[in-house]
């Protein structure tokens, strides 16, 4: 019989899981998801993603503030559910909590555990160059991501994928490894393999004060930190003026030379050949010189303007060498 259970989540990440779920037949006996919150110019209440998704169906959305009171204990209890499903879902599950289902808690991580518990595996893994990342499902306990796996589904990471790339490719991916532990687990199937202990690290949540580029560091680590924040809250650097007052470019008087510092956000470059100071722009098409190496800004984003191809920017602006990143 399809199973009766708690889906938890929020962001935008969760969705495809709560929708695979469905498709496959389990009963969704109520959504917990985090409380609308003000957004936009006039501060208007939006719900998120998952609850969007959650009501479109018909289903039941509790947005509690806490889960430690008993009052909340006891609502999670009277939905009778055989298993809760968790998926980026930013409350803690008190343990009372993941002890009520008959089956237990499952949670999807985007990382492979014991590597990268915590709130940024997905950022955390580019960042740090790592070649593979992928989705887990694990069976919760007390611990931050420490309960034992369910379920793996590897996924090689390149020099091109950004954060944002990646994300996507396991919301996906992780919905169906989800769903099909989900099922496994109905059929009585579903066997769980505690995490090692050697290899653990900590994802902590992406401090902005890690936005700003160092481009001493040499080229790979760059593109790879850049890559890791796209698109947010986006790596950024300053481009220094190429002179002091506003100018025409003389061979194409419908550009404008950079008049005044920059500050511009980087959402995806590629490797590229090249020497010169860190920071330093080499060339009329966005290379920048790197510790050791250089890169090449393929998307970008102006303070206060939308996100935007390199050669778009540049069909507006002219960059004069010497200018400089710092």
């Amino acid at each position: 019989m399809p199973l009766r259970l708690i889906f938890m989540g929020t962001p935008e990440f969760a969705v495809p899981t709560l929708v695979e779920l469905q498709r496959r037949g389990h009963q969704i006996v109520a959504v917990y998801t985090r409380a609308a919150r003000p957004a936009g110019r006039r501060l208007r209440l939006q719900p998120s993603p998952v609850e969007h998704e959650a009501r479109s169906r018909g289903l039941t959305v509790i947005t509690p503030a806490t889960l430690k009171t008993p009052e909340a204990l006891a609502e999670f209890r009277s939905h009778g559910a055989d298993a809760a499903v968790v998926v980026a879902y930013g409350m803690i599950l008190p343990q009372a909590l993941l002890d009520t289902p008959r089956l237990g808690c499952f949670n999807l991580h985007a990382s492979l555990l014991p590597r990268w518990r915590g709130a940024a595996p997905i950022n955390r893994a580019i960042m740090a160059g790592d070649s593979e990342s992928g989705a887990m499902v694990m069976k919760m306990d007390a611990g931050l991501d420490t309960g034992a796996i369910a379920a793996t589904d590897r996924v090689a990471l390149s020099d091109a994928m950004t954060a944002a790339d990646l994300h996507d490719l396991l919301a996906q991916r992780g919905a169906t490894l989800m769903g099909a532990a989900i099922d496994t687990l109905e059929q009585g199937g579903l066997q769980l393999t505690p995490q090692a202990d050697e290899g653990a690290s900590y994802a902590a949540k992406i401090d902005k004060a890690e936005a700003h580029i160092d481009w001493t560091r040499p080229a790979p680590q760059v593109l790879r930190h850049i890559h890791g924040l796209s698109p947010f809250p986006g790596a950024w650097s300053q481009l220094s003026a190429a002179r002091s007052t506003p100018g025409k470019n003389e061979l194409n008087p419908d550009q404008n030379v950079l008049s005044e510092d920059m500050r511009i956000k980087i959402l995806r470059c590629e490797a590229a050949t090249g020497q010169g100071a860190p920071g330093e722009l080499l060339d009329d098409a966005l290379t920048i010189a790197c510790g050791e190496g250089a890169i090449r800004v393929i998307e970008l984003q102006r303070e206060g303007k939308a996100r935007m191809i390199a050669r778009d920017f540049l069909r507006g602006t002219t960059l004069e060498p010497p200018l400089r990143f710092a």
